[in-house]
């Protein structure tokens, strides 16, 4: 997908945002540290139920754009969040903490098409959807933005609908950190680096392009900061995934 970030975040008015790190005893942050309270949009999970951020709110919660025929990033990241929600479980921080990945894609992604990808990937975290507008301001705080873009051709096929998919989305790739109270406290910038491993469900939805960013990730975050970064928002370090 298409990374818009960083000319978007400081648009944002992240870069106001940057808390000092010498003053702090607990491990580096790796990504950009902020402090700044989330505002609490309302959005929707797999059941249609209104979700939103501070129903999660005593929890650390990582979140991360998503969209349900993302080709070339998204399955990337949910192969993270797969090994990372393993890595939180073994650490003992399950109740701690909520991975979710948001729809950048209300055009599409409806709840039941949630709950038909949730089926298909076996993924066992929330991935929420909701209104274009509510999207855009949801995602507008973070600094992601997000545009339909004309279908390349050949055009992929929708893996529910097995119809030629008519348009794309281009977004922001990252990765976001909102602590027990609601604040956003890290943004980790780019796509993820999974070593070039990702389960065959997930491997399956990628692209020519998403495998060469499975292989050769751009401006890429790994598994271990994320975990560095996690680990220093709970005061407890958390072992990567082996």
């Amino acid at each position: 997908m298409l990374l818009i970030a960083l000319a978007l975040l400081v648009g944002a008015g992240l870069g106001t945002a940057f808390v000092a790190r010498g003053a702090r005893s607990h491990p580096k942050i790796t990504g950009i540290e902020l402090n700044r309270p989330v505002p609490d949009v309302p959005l929707l999970d797999a059941s249609g139920r209104r979700v939103r951020l501070s129903d999660f709110r005593g929890k650390v919660v990582v979140l991360s754009p998503t969209l349900t025929l993302c080709h070339e990033v998204c399955p990337l990241t949910t192969g993270a969040f797969i090994a990372m929600r393993q890595a939180v479980d073994r650490a003992g921080l399950g109740d701690r903490v909520v991975f979710a990945e948001i729809s950048v894609d209300p055009w599409r992604d409806s709840p039941a098409r949630l709950r038909a990808f949730t089926r298909s990937t076996g993924i066992r975290f929330p991935i929420l959807t909701g209104t274009l507008t509510n999207l855009h301001l949801f995602w507008k705080f973070f600094g992601v933005g997000f545009l339909r873009t004309p279908q390349g051709r050949p055009p992929d096929v929708d893996w529910w609908t097995h119809r030629p998919e008519t348009f794309d989305v281009g977004h922001t790739d990252g990765l976001f950190f909102v602590d027990e109270r609601g604040r956003e406290r890290i943004a980790l910038l780019g796509m993820p680096d999974v070593g070039g491993k990702l389960e065959a469900r997930l491997r399956g939805l990628l692209s020519g392009a998403g495998l060469a960013n499975l292989a050769h990730p751009q401006a890429p975050w790994t598994e271990e900061q994320a975990l560095a970064d996690l680990g220093s928002l709970l005061g407890k370090r958390i072992p990567p995934p082996p």
